[in-house]
């Protein structure tokens, strides 16, 4: 069983940064797509980037955010610079069992305990 744990969420002021951590376990997820998705307070859960041989992004966070991954560490980053106050959410970290990366969060399989990241204005 795949067990994803995030980290590095927290408390930052509009235009710093953050880095986010999902770090699995259970199966090495080399071959996975990786990705990252955020849920606002009142808002759907929405997709923020995803990384499998290339890397996508949505538009709101294209020129501000970096996913990587390590796969000798079995785990994945969001590298967020440029913050801003909508960025504020609850980060999900999510792996999809399939060679193609995808934006619809019904499409992973395995799901992260979330993380929260607030940005002050």
């Amino acid at each position: 069983q795949v067990q994803l744990v995030e980290s590095g969420g927290g408390l930052v002021q509009a235009g710093g940064s953050l880095r986010l951590s999902c770090a699995a376990s259970g199966r090495t997820l080399s071959s996975y797509v990786m990705g990252w998705f955020r849920q606002a307070p009142g808002k759907e859960r929405e997709f923020v980037a995803a990384i499998r041989w290339s890397t996508y992004y949505a538009d709101s966070v294209k020129g501000r955010f970096v996913i990587s991954r390590d796969n000798a560490k079995n785990t994945t980053y969001l590298q967020m610079n440029s913050l801003k106050s909508e960025d504020t959410a609850v980060y999900y970290c999510a792996a999809r069992r399939t060679l193609h990366a995808t934006m619809a969060s019904g499409d992973y399989n395995y799901w992260g305990q979330g993380t929260q990241v607030t940005v002050s204005s």
